[in-house]
């Protein structure tokens, strides 16, 4: 979590009051098709989202590895749809922005208008420039292809429908709720994915245009093998036929086959560019970044805001740049705790949501938390559908900002979690524990096999001590081998080190 004020549904309502289809060129295909928007408009509500996309997960502070990314992208973006001889002109001139987000979940998603993410995480899972060229022309053949434009059309959704369907057109093609770590309830609201026809679209333009830059476009595969294997580790591969995804597996087979039609087209495909690629890797964050927040024995510590809270053993934390929510086992009941940059005080924050219309307030009250001022109230409220919910504010005071838990779950079972919800917000202290205060990351390293070895035998023989779970099967996967795979000497490794 970081200083900022910001709620994640307002990404996805930006732009409500535009609803009027609009007709124009495509410029992929020269046709003039219906769409969502008007390419004004996507410009406009990818412009307005981006902000939000960055304050909510975060930017990775590393400019040399994001003017990287960056090139990379431009370089795909000058032989697109975007620039060629018979580009409509509505589009050109059309800026693109690639941007590396401070996120562990592999992803890649593009917003209307241009904006293409990347996650440190997917970037960790690459081996070379090849395949970080095929991803992000995939990406840019979203865009240009408007396919969120499309399904808001189609389906008829509005505003919701083409912003939910930008990020819910994922790369990777899990479930919405992995889709940077986004709660489930706010994915399966927002997140409406491309179709399978979209994806194998932009799977063709990724090619092409990688192809066309003179990248070794089939190398895009082994991405996709990695992708394959994670979904069936963690349990959520999706068969093919439900999905509205092509299966890992048929992109991993495909993606060669679209690169040999274009060197039989004489494209030669040369480059992959392994070593300046791990250059750009090395020292980069691996999985979670415990300074902005971790659990550990029940609690939540942020060392770098020095505080911590406890929270209900079979409560589920879900930890982001702007919250933390901690979700009921049975998500029925959630505690939410947010800065608030606005507020003079613990008792302003509490009013400032009490005063919103259709809130009731039942009391309010001062109090203290652990020797900090705080302020509490009861209020009750309706949802659209008519349930009734009841909340439990509570705003403390804490080196010089504003932390605001908001505590609810229906009516009838607030009497089964006032407790749990005071038992998280009464326990907000400093975090003075240096063990904790002083936590780093874990790092990768790239390095160069100076033997030859199974993979696992290359592993750190210490990696129970590092500040986060490091699993030995995560990190194979990472690096496109199995743990028993042999490894020559001179192969790039990405390993991690603390």
């Amino acid at each position: 979590m970081r200083p900022i004020i910001s709620n994640i549904w307002l990404i996805f309502m930006l732009g409500l009051l535009v609803s009027a289809c609009s007709i124009q060129e495509s410029a992929i295909s020269g046709e003039r098709r219906a769409y969502g928007y008007s390419w004004d408009q996507e410009k406009q509500i990818g412009k307005d989202a981006d902000q939000q996309i960055q304050q909510q997960y975060g930017v990775y502070d590393n400019d040399e590895l994001q003017a990287y990314v960056e090139n990379i992208g431009q370089e795909m973006l000058a032989v697109s749809h975007m620039n060629r001889a018979d580009t409509p002109a509505e589009y050109e001139g059309t800026d693109f922005y690639f941007r590396v987000l401070d996120s562990p979940v592999v992803n890649a998603f593009a917003l209307p208008g241009g904006y293409i993410y990347v996650t440190r995480g997917l970037l960790s899972h690459l081996d070379n420039e090849a395949q970080l060229s095929v991803v992000l022309g995939h990406e840019i053949g979203h865009v240009i292809a408007r396919h969120a434009s499309q399904r808001a059309f189609e389906q008829q959704m509005g505003q919701i429908a083409l912003i939910g369907g930008a990020i819910g057109g994922e790369l990777l093609g899990l479930p919405g709720g992995d889709i940077l770590g986004i709660g489930s309830q706010a994915a399966q609201l927002l997140f409406l994915s491309y179709s399978r026809d979209d994806e194998r679209e932009s799977d063709r333009l990724g090619v092409e245009y990688a192809a066309m830059q003179q990248y070794e476009a089939a190398e895009g595969a082994q991405f996709f093998v990695s992708l394959e294997r994670m979904s069936k580790q963690s349990g959520q591969s999706i068969p093919d036929w439900q999905s509205t995804h092509p299966d890992p597996g048929e992109r991993a087979r495909s993606i060669p086959e679209l690169a040999e039609e274009w060197k039989a087209k004489g494209y030669e495909q040369t480059i992959d560019n392994t070593d300046q690629y791990m250059g750009k890797l090395d020292n980069m964050i691996y999985g979670e970044n415990p300074r902005e927040g971790f659990t550990r024995n029940g609690h939540f510590y942020h060392p770098d805001m020095k505080f911590q809270f406890p929270y209900p053993e079979d409560w589920q934390v879900v930890n982001q740049r702007s919250l933390v929510a901690v979700v009921s086992g049975d998500q029925d009941a959630v505690s939410i705790m947010t800065l608030d940059g606005e507020s003079a005080g613990a008792e302003a924050s509490v009013n400032e949501f009490l005063n919103q219309e259709g809130i009731t307030t039942l009391g309010k009250s001062d109090t203290q938390s652990n020797g900090l001022s705080a302020y509490r109230a009861e209020a009750t409220g309706q949802t659209e559908d008519g349930t009734q919910l009841k909340f439990y504010l509570y705003a403390i005071e804490y080196d010089g900002s504003i932390y605001r838990f908001l505590n609810y779950t229906t009516a009838e079972k607030y009497g089964t979690y006032a407790s749990r919800f005071d038992e998280i917000t009464s326990g907000f202290k400093q975090l003075t524990d240096s063990g904790i205060l002083n936590i780093q990351p874990v790092r990768l390293q790239a390095v160069k096999a100076s033997r030859s070895g199974t993979f696992q035998s290359f592993l750190p023989g210490n990696l129970e001590s590092y500040s986060i779970t490091v699993s030995p099967e995560d990190l194979a996967i990472m690096n496109q081998v199995g743990l028993d795979e042999q490894i020559d000497a001179g192969t790039w490794l990405k390993l991690p080190t603390q």
